[in-house]
């Protein structure tokens, strides 16, 4: 149990790294997105669309960001999935955020 209202993966992993069968505890932000890449090993680039406040002319932009993910062996996701991310410990230089969840369905 993680602390999070997700599913628990089926199959299990050796990752240290992993929020269900490793040591790795999460905090922070809960964030929703959809997959862009999944080439790199154990990582996944996710691209979140958000709306930003502009003072000035007291309306709204489209933004979006992309963000490098830890990957656990136990979860699988390909390009298009619709996902949830947590916010961890630093990973490395550009990973701060673990996979949690694989949206179902879509």
């Amino acid at each position: 149990m993680i602390g999070l209202n997700v599913q628990e993966p089926k199959t299990t992993c050796e990752d240290p790294n992993c929020p269900f069968h490793g040591t790795l505890a999460i905090r922070g932000q809960v964030l929703e997105g959809t997959v862009v890449s999944n080439k790199v090993e154990r990582t996944i680039t996710v691209e979140r669309s958000y709306y930003k406040f502009i003072r000035k002319y007291e309306r709204y932009e489209k933004r979006k960001s992309k963000i490098n993910v830890h990957k656990p062996d136990c979860l699988d996701v390909k390009a298009g999935d619709s996902v949830k991310i947590a916010e961890c410990r630093p990973l490395s230089k550009t990973k701060h955020f673990v996979l949690v969840e694989v949206k179902e369905g879509e």
